[in-house]
């Protein structure tokens, strides 16, 4: 796998936002990415990508060996909403409901996380590293010095996809996301190999009730007592 961001390595500090899909992770990566002006790494794409690349080439979701050979071959581009995979453009794509669920389950396979775990960690260069997805904490940077788990209920990160994909076009039904949640959960958490859990170190926030600035001032707050940011 390819990606086009230049290669680093864990010189530069890391904070990582791990959850459940629809969480608000993503928005909340991308956003204290942008505050601080440090470099984003859409975890949850890389995977979305396999998928979507499997979904289109009729590769069956548990070949793990076509998989990771996939994968491995893939040259990918992430340019601000844009995610190009082999001159294609699937930024929309990689977010329908059917490319989700069949990320859930390529991500299940030790051999597909291995292809891409290389790929992760050569995203980390200064002046830091936002890095949002399941077992970014937990695997793929266990010595970041700040982790957030950000959780919410299955109902409220339901609704939150819904009006997401509405509002980027997509027909899809609430019922059926809350569904979808509920079974990639069970997945997620389940699995045998890097299961989707808080780092013992991290910081649990539940966003139920909070707004994204709510849920941004405390990371802020957070990142400020590990001296990952200044005061101003």
């Amino acid at each position: 796998m390819k990606v086009s961001h230049p290669e680093g390595n864990e010189i530069a500090p890391v904070i990582t936002i791990d959850g459940p899909s629809g969480s608000g992770k993503g928005t909340i990566a991308g956003l204290l990415a942008k505050n601080l002006g440090w470099h984003l790494l859409d975890s949850g794409a890389l995977y979305r990508i396999v998928a979507a690349r499997a979904l289109d080439l009729d590769i069956a979701l548990d070949d793990a060996a076509a998989l990771a050979a996939m994968a491995g071959s893939l040259s990918i581009r992430f340019a601000e909403d844009l995610v190009e995979v082999d001159g294609q453009d699937l930024t929309l794509v990689i977010r329908t409901e059917a490319v989700s669920a069949a990320a859930s389950e390529v991500a299940a396979l030790p051999e597909v996380r291995d292809a891409i775990l290389q790929a992760q960690r050569a995203m980390c260069q200064p002046p830091g590293l936002v890095a949002d997805g399941r077992d970014m904490g937990t695997v793929v940077f266990p010595g970041a010095r700040l982790k957030i788990y950000l959780d919410a209920s299955a109902e409220v990160r339901a609704e939150r996809r819904y009006n997401q994909l509405k509002n980027k076009g997509l027909s899809v039904s609430l019922r059926a996301l809350l569904t979808s949640l509920q079974e990639r959960d069970a997945r997620d958490k389940g699995r045998a190999v890097s299961p989707l859990e808080p780092a013992k170190d991290a910081l649990v926030i539940d966003s139920t009730d909070l707004s994204i600035d709510e849920v941004l001032a405390r990371i802020h707050t957070e990142a400020l007592k590990r001296d990952l940011v200044d005061g101003v």
